[in-house]
């Protein structure tokens, strides 16, 4: 893969996660006003037409993507990715963007810590000591006289933990189906789960929050798109640290717009997080390296 095209991955990779951040903000304001179950079921809607016209234009069309290997399984990680942007949107209402963000970026490390007793990898020491490292910057944050620790830290948390067996459900499930039927699998399940939960909740919204409303679903179709841009021009190895960046346009934007406050323990905490998930990524991509050498 040629230099140019790992660069313009990095930048689609950054740009996406600039539009990921401003979803966030927007998601939490709907979520303010809103039963978080309706405002995400209706983004959910929006995804899975999109996901659905991006599979039919698929080699294939919608019958090879519908034909999974292990379908339950997908389904389950479809529902769970849905259940945890739930719980992620709940905690940036009750806790902020900032320290939502500081303590969700954790979840890198707890893909580590699970890969070997889950997916069987052989972890080194050196990827153990930056999970310990991580954990530690974690510890950090949540430290009650830095004024943050609040049972509402129970949100991104859990949310960490779920979106870390996410991703390593995504290493599993792609062993035996290509990325297409799991793409499908991801936005499809979602929806049916969501509109299971939300449609008990519906309510109704004013004209100015439907137009927010349809920037969230475009801004969301558009960054889905860019990311699957992004892992065609790059190694996924080469792009995944700059998903970081995702922390840092949140944080900008809780500041800016929502008044959040970045106090010394969040961001020594998120600096060693941060660090350490940086590191245990290159470290794995170098062991991968060698090991195909």
């Amino acid at each position: 893969m040629s230099t140019q095209n790992t660069t313009t991955g990095i930048w689609l990779m950054v740009t996406t996660m600039f539009i990921f951040a401003m979803q966030d903000g927007l998601s939490r304001h709907l979520a303010a006003e809103y039963n978080v179950y309706m405002v995400m079921m209706i983004r959910y809607w929006f995804f899975a037409g999109f996901v659905i016209m991006w599979s039919m234009r698929t080699s294939g069309g919608l019958r090879a993507v519908m034909r999974s290997a292990q379908p339950k399984l997908q389904m389950f990680r479809g529902a769970l990715l849905a259940l945890e942007v739930i719980v992620m949107v709940i905690g940036f209402v009750k806790l902020g963007l900032v320290e939502s963000h500081a303590v969700f970026a954790i979840y890198p490390l707890i893909i580590t810590a699970l890969s070997g007793p889950i997916l069987g990898e052989k972890i080194g020491w050196r990827r153990w000591l930056s999970v310990a490292v991580g954990f530690l910057g974690v510890l950090i944050i949540l430290k009650p006289s830095g004024g943050v620790f609040a049972p509402e830290l129970i949100f991104p948390l859990v949310a960490s933990a779920m979106f870390a067996l996410y991703g390593l459900l995504n290493r599993y499930v792609s062993r035996k189906d290509p990325a297409p039927v799991t793409f499908f699998y991801t936005g499809v399940s979602g929806a049916i789960v969501m509109t299971l939960i939300g449609v008990w909740f519906w309510e109704a919204m004013t004209p100015s929050d439907w137009a927010v409303m349809a920037l969230l679903c475009t801004t969301a179709t558009i960054g889905h798109y860019m990311l699957i841009r992004a892992y065609e021009m790059a190694e996924a190895s080469a792009i995944q640290p700059f998903a970081y960046f995702q922390l840092a346009f949140a944080s900008v934007l809780g500041v800016v717009a929502f008044g959040d406050v970045i106090r010394l323990n969040v961001a020594f905490g998120t600096a060693l997080v941060v660090g350490a998930g940086v590191f245990a990524l290159v470290r794995a991509q170098m062991v991968s390296a060698r090991a195909k050498s």
